[in-house]
Formats: C-alpha cells, structure tokens, sequence
C-alpha cells in the first residue's frame, strides 16, 4: 500500500505529459500520479468524464490552463472525489469577445489547411521572452507537433463552449493552491486574482520571470509549491 498521494495532472492547450515532467520526477515520493488524456474530445465534458474514468477513487487535482477549466467541470461533476486543487495559468471566466474570435480565427487557419504548431514567433505569448530560445522553447514546439491538428482542433472546440465556472468558486471547500506567471499573456494575473478572492482559504502565488507554463518555467518553485499543497491537512 503506497503512502503517495494520488494525483491527477491536466495538461494545457497543445500540452502533453511532458508539461508535468518536472513535477512528476520532483513528488516522487509523495505523489502517485497521472497525467489525463485530453487531446481525444471536444467538449470540457467528455474531457472530464474521461478523466474520471481514469482516475482513482480520490485524488488531488492540479491544472494548467485549459486544465483548469477541465477542472472545474471534475468538480461539478464529482467533488468527492477531489481531495485537494491546484490551478496554474488559469481562470474561471469564459473567453472575451476578442479571445473567443482570437481562438475561431486558429481554427479557420486549419479548415484552409493550416496548422503549424506553435512558431517561435508565437513563444512569446506563452513564455517569459528569457525562455523563448532554448530547451523551454523547444518544449513547448515539441509538445504542440505531437498534439496536432486535429487534437488542436478538438481542444479549442471545447474550450470556446465552457461554461462560466466563477459561480463554482464559493463551493470549492478543498485546499486549493493557484499560481500564475507575472508575466503571463494569456491567463494574466488579474485571473488568478478572481480564483483567489473566490475560493474560500485558498493560497495564491505570483511567480516572477515566467509567462503561462509555470511547471516549465519555474520548474523547481512550481515543484516546491505542489510538494507544500500535497502536506496541506
């Protein structure tokens, strides 16, 4: 019988298990965890049905982005059996008018044929630019090939019709730690400031030089922060 934890890990948009790597390696020795599959459906729905036929009985739950709102959807869905929450680089609102038409105009790009990943030109937006060349990079580029099209397709599918989860925020009663990259584009910190103000004791940490991939950019301190939350009583 293991005394390891069981923890659940959600990818981001055009993530892989290799987002989690560090983490994974770093709680060895008190976490037992997984990494959900969510490159295969289209709705947050069936992402998270997926996940929870996957997953153990209980289990603690950390997310990254569109893992958040994969999240949040486990927790409408079966909040006893969440034992503890971590959100990183995400929010609980529904995309802006111009994210949404951001996010339609990718997926128009493929109908005419074309999906290139994520270009160096587009690093910046995901990354702290001390990032953006190097082994982080190349990460992220890798990652983005092996998901593809039509796993892109898919993803932006179901996040562009989830539901608004800040009305979730007051029921949320498990430790729950959130952290978000100061210089994060795309879920910036304001977003983890509404999670905050929201989830009843939860903790929030702001993470200098790093965009929106803290389990790669802050590796260690992302690691330090998960081993804190994973003590919680």
């Amino acid at each position: 019988m293991s005394d390891r934890a069981p923890l659940l890990l959600l990818p981001g948009l055009l993530c892989t298990a290799r987002l989690w790597q560090a983490q994974i390696d770093a709680l060895d020795n008190v976490a037992d965890p997984r990494v959900a599959d969510l490159t295969r459906d289209d709705s947050v729905g069936a992402m998270a049905e997926r996940a929870l036929a996957n997953a153990p009985p209980r289990f603690a739950l950390a997310a990254l982005s569109m893992g958040g709102y994969v999240a949040f959807e486990i927790l409408r869905r079966a909040p006893e059996r969440v034992t503890r929450l971590a959100l990183i680089a995400t929010s609980a609102r529904p995309d802006s008018p111009e994210r949404a038409a951001q996010r339609q105009r990718g997926i128009d790009a493929i109908g005419r044929g074309r999906f290139v990943g994520v270009t160096r030109q587009l690093l910046p937006s995901l990354v702290h630019p001390s990032h953006v060349d190097g082994p982080i990079g190349e990460i992220v580029q890798s990652m983005a090939a092996e998901v593809g099209a039509d796993g892109y397709l898919r993803q932006q599918a179901a996040i562009l019709a989830r539901p608004d989860s800040e009305p979730l925020l007051v029921r949320i009663e498990v430790p729950t730690l959130i952290v978000v990259g100061e210089d994060d584009r795309l879920t910036p910190p304001v977003e983890a400031e509404v999670m905050h103000a929201g989830i009843a004791g939860s903790t929030l940490h702001r993470l200098e030089v790093c965009g929106h991939l803290p389990p790669l950019e802050r590796a260690d301190e992302t690691s330090d922060l998960m081993r804190e939350w994973l003590a919680v009583r």
